[in-house]
């Protein structure tokens, strides 16, 4: 099955992983003890988000490192980017509504 990035981050905890390995590279055990599920669920997570190119998992040694592949989030960014510009405006406007309102009842006092 052929996975996306929008899929990858729909659910909250592999959200929470990109944050951690934001940060900094972290083996497999390393990500699972800063999770409260099993460290089966935790790979599972691992190999949906290498799976959309999000992560990149090396063996070095006996450890393996899972690295954050920020590039491949640029899909999602560039999405979420053409609602902004309607999303601010949308803010200004009910911003402006309410200040309107305040305005109105402190004319009112």
């Amino acid at each position: 099955m052929r996975r996306d990035v929008f899929q990858a981050i729909a659910d909250p905890v592999r959200r929470d992983i990109i944050e951690h390995l934001a940060e900094e590279p972290l083996t497999i055990n390393q990500v699972a003890d800063k999770f409260d599920v099993s460290r089966p669920a935790i790979s599972k997570h691992l190999k949906i988000l290498q799976e959309c190119g999000l992560v990149d998992i090396q063996q070095q040694g006996r450890e393996r490192f899972c690295k954050i592949q920020p590039s491949s989030l640029v899909p999602a960014f560039m999405w979420l980017e053409q609602y902004r510009k309607l999303w601010e405006d949308k803010l200004d406007s009910f911003e402006n509504y309410l200040n309107e309102l305040q305005s109105k009842s402190k004319d009112n006092e």
